[in-house]
């Protein structure tokens, strides 16, 4: 009996596990397009990531009764949300919306966040790089220029591990905008990135919405 409905065509590509958080300076790293950090900068374990990709559009109606003529779009936004699980004044730092990649914030068990001195989130630069349960194809999403909007909520357990959520909003990084690089001009928001371990690699542009 012939086998019906949609059948894998290529197992490498279906995604399970989570995508790895790392977090640079967008300053020193705006004009790279590539990915270009390494897992020194990653955010540590995690308890989810999820990657959303908004997009509205105008639909034009017209007659008796209304029928659609046209869309045209209205605005696009990147986000992606994660929750982390090491508890350390880099990912606490990040959390509160200040640049984690301090000295004051360097070491794991040694540092102070203060309370009460709420300030514009610092821009940072976040790739996220999932690893497909091949081991050898990888997704890189990256935000060139990015802010942390969260109110960091660390539920302690008994028996169950914090997991502390963020969202990580990618923000223009086209020349246009002071801070800006012009290798952004035709993805202001930043990119998806293929790489099949090989030297080769496909992009494409910020259009759909998927979970790593």
């Amino acid at each position: 009996m012939p086998r019906t409905g949609p059948t894998t065509k290529d197992a490498t590509t279906v995604p399970l596990g989570l995508a790895q958080i790392r977090i640079g300076s967008s300053a020193t790293y705006i004009g790279q397009v590539r990915p270009i950090l390494n897992s020194t900068d990653s955010i540590g374990a995690l308890a989810n990531t999820k990657l959303t990709l908004n997009q509205e559009f105008y639909k034009l109606e017209s007659g008796y009764p209304m029928l659609e003529d046209a869309v045209f779009p209205l605005r696009e936004s990147a986000m992606l949300e994660c929750s982390f699980k090491e508890l350390t004044p880099a990912n606490m730092a990040l959390a509160k919306g200040l640049d984690p990649s301090g000295a004051e914030y360097s070491a794991a068990h040694s540092g102070t966040i203060s309370l009460g001195g709420l300030q514009t989130p610092a821009y940072v630069r976040m790739e996220a790089v999932y690893t497909f349960p091949d081991g050898t194809n990888t997704m890189t999403i990256i935000f060139p220029r990015a802010q942390v909007l969260s109110a960091p909520e660390v539920d302690f357990q008994m028996e169950e591990i914090a997991a502390v959520p963020i969202s990580i909003e990618a923000k223009r990084a086209d020349s246009e905008m002071a801070g800006g690089h012009p290798g952004w001009d035709d993805k202001p928001l930043g990119r998806l990135y293929w790489d099949d371990g090989q030297g080769t690699m496909t992009t494409t542009s910020t259009t759909t919405t998927t979970t790593a």
